[in-house]
């Protein structure tokens, strides 16, 4: 039987500090839960109706996250992000690489040098990131495109239909969350954290 997690239970982890569902802010986001779950969390669905993403996936959104969070700031060097995310520095500038092809952070150079984000981030959705990271976003290959016709049986398939469903499941909470939700959740969560620790000094 799979549960649904409810975005009002996800919150109440904070103020009972169930470990099980609470997240830390020490790192920015998510040390008990990768990126993936997190949007599980927020979106209210379950975790069959989102994919497994891959470190590409999940780094590449926790650095454009950190600089989010930097918006309008001085540039992020990307060992600094590293140090933050705790991935090495080597991984991130292949992530990051694609990420300022496709135009959403641009690079600054010189001892204060580093990289910003391109585009402000209430304009960038999840969906986005995650496309140029990880591809078209889709539970199977069959319903990556909605014109491939590379199986016959693309029409009279019951599983299709299934995974099509995952599909614009995917795709209704990733286009729905900007960088910006993230950074309004970020300190939504820190600030019922900062409750949550004032709680437990009355006890």
């Amino acid at each position: 039987m799979i549960t649904v997690i409810s975005w009002e239970h996800f919150i109440e982890g904070f103020l009972t500090y169930d470990k099980n569902v609470c997240l830390s802010i020490d790192n920015l986001i998510c040390p008990y839960y990768t990126i993936d779950e997190f949007l599980v969390k927020r979106s209210g669905l379950t975790e069959v109706d989102i994919m497994r993403l891959s470190t590409k996936g999940r780094y590449g959104l926790k650095a454009m996250f950190d600089l989010a969070m930097n918006y309008g700031e001085n540039p992020v060097s990307l060992t600094t992000i590293a140090a933050r995310q705790g991935v090495s520095v080597n991984y991130l500038e292949q992530l990051i690489s694609p990420l300022r092809k496709a135009g959403f952070v641009r690079s600054v150079r010189g001892a204060q040098g580093g990289y910003l984000l391109n585009v402000s981030p209430e304009e960038i959705t999840v969906k986005e990131v995650l496309v140029v990271l990880e591809g078209p976003l889709a539970p199977t290959d069959c319903v990556k495109d909605e014109q491939d016709s590379s199986c016959d049986n693309a029409n009279y398939c019951v599983t299709r239909l299934i995974y099509e469903k995952m599909k614009e499941s995917i795709d209704q909470v990733v286009t729905s969350i900007t960088l910006k939700d993230m950074i309004d959740d970020h300190y939504r969560m820190a600030e019922l954290k900062e409750q949550a620790d004032e709680n437990f000094k009355c006890l």
